[in-house]
């Protein structure tokens, strides 16, 4: 197994997504790794949390991440949050993005949970999706 890779595939999905068309028409640039401090936009997109397993073979190192990717709107409804997740998700499963370390052999998208947050309008959507990535 190797965790080589992780800041690879966490940097390019991150490139990935910025390069977007679609996502692009919904949020702009508002796609973060870490929310900024002080005003945050009512819609964006954040990287979230990671698990890597081992998926390694006796030809070549690997790893699978399952990794999520949050959207958070402050609208009354899910349907902006869910517009937005559309388009991650359409970007993301089947992407093969070019890594600086590694190469993605497979990325697909495996679950997806809308919710509110708190007692307030603020929703979110996080869609877990999961990167076979070979380490060279």
């Amino acid at each position: 197994m190797s965790y080589g890779t992780s800041v690879a595939l966490q940097a390019a999905i991150y490139q990935h997504l910025l390069a977007d068309p679609a996502l692009a028409a919904l949020v702009g640039a508002d796609i973060y790794d870490a929310v900024p401090s002080g005003l945050v936009p009512s819609l964006y997109v954040s990287l979230g949390p990671e698990t890597v397993m081992p998926a390694g073979d006796k030809t070549a190192e690997g790893a699978r991440h399952r990794f999520t990717v949050s959207v958070v709107s402050d609208g009354g409804g899910f349907l902006d949050a869910k517009a937005v997740a559309v388009a991650v998700s359409d970007a993301l499963h089947g992407a093969k993005p070019a890594l600086q370390r590694g190469t993605v052999v497979q990325m697909r998208f495996l679950k997806a949970t809308a919710k509110r947050v708190g007692a307030g309008a603020k929703r979110r959507v996080d869609l877990r999706f999961e990167a076979l990535v070979e380490d060279d």
